[in-house]
């Protein structure tokens, strides 16, 4: 069917690849959770945008540019590394800025005129989050996943088939199906820990900074990956 070969191998990878956790899914898992179900999809948006335009890159030959330009490679590499790095910084800053709002919150200090409310710190102000933004840029800056497509996919097109160009849309259009689904489970888990993370500020910021530390991780890795690894 559309000279792809061996389906439901195709099918059980592609699930078993999804499900593992990676920037992307951690990310929208973060969005949902700390700002709710409308948010989380707009991150999931800029995950299947980034995604769509890896496997046309993929289709269209930047694969082997990639492989055979080892400068090229790693320029993508390290941008990729350098955002992810800006992104778990991002995430720590946040648990820090919750920590300090939940000691405050328990040893209120005194404002000038006797209150219990002291003034907010000069330069407090908490830099609105683009989700859609930050996701798409996160997939793009990702080489491996341009490499990743490449070498999946052709595992599974009959060479014999006139047409691959179609072979790959239809594989691209299952991975997307199937990266929707798990990302609204993750969506809604995420609104649900939601509430709990506004009743206890202690648990979003550990959650927070665990992300952070997780994306740093993705980004040491990201930033020792090959071409051919």
């Amino acid at each position: 069917m559309l000279g792809i070969t061996d389906l439901p191998t195709y099918l059980v990878g592609l699930a078993l690849i999804i499900l593992l956790p990676g920037p992307n899914s951690l990310y929208v898992l973060s969005v949902a959770a700390r700002r709710g179900v409308r948010q989380g999809y707009r991150a999931a948006g800029g995950v299947f945008c980034g995604d769509a335009a890896l496997m046309i890159l993929s289709a269209g030959g930047v694969a082997s540019l990639l492989q055979a330009s080892p400068a090229a490679f790693t320029v993508v590499k390290f941008l990729g590394a350098g955002y992810l790095t800006w992104l778990a910084i991002g995430m720590l800053r946040g648990a820090l800025a919750l920590w300090r709002r939940r000691r405050r919150e328990e040893s209120p200090a005194l404002a000038p005129d006797g209150s219990d409310t002291a003034p907010a710190p000069a330069g407090g102000r908490v830099p609105v989050e683009r989700p859609f933004r930050r996701a798409l840029t996160a997939s793009l800056l990702n080489p491996k996943a341009i490499l990743f497509f490449v070498s999946f996919f052709v595992q599974f097109v009959d060479p014999a088939y006139p047409h691959p160009a179609l072979s790959f849309l239809a594989l691209g259009v299952l991975v997307q199906i199937f990266s929707l689904t798990y990302l609204s489970v993750l969506i809604l888990t995420g609104a649900r820990l939601a509430a709990a993370f506004r009743r206890r500020r202690r648990l979003s910021a550990g959650a927070s900074a665990a992300a952070g530390g997780l994306f740093l991780g993705f980004a040491v890795k990201l930033s020792l990956a090959t071409a051919s690894g």
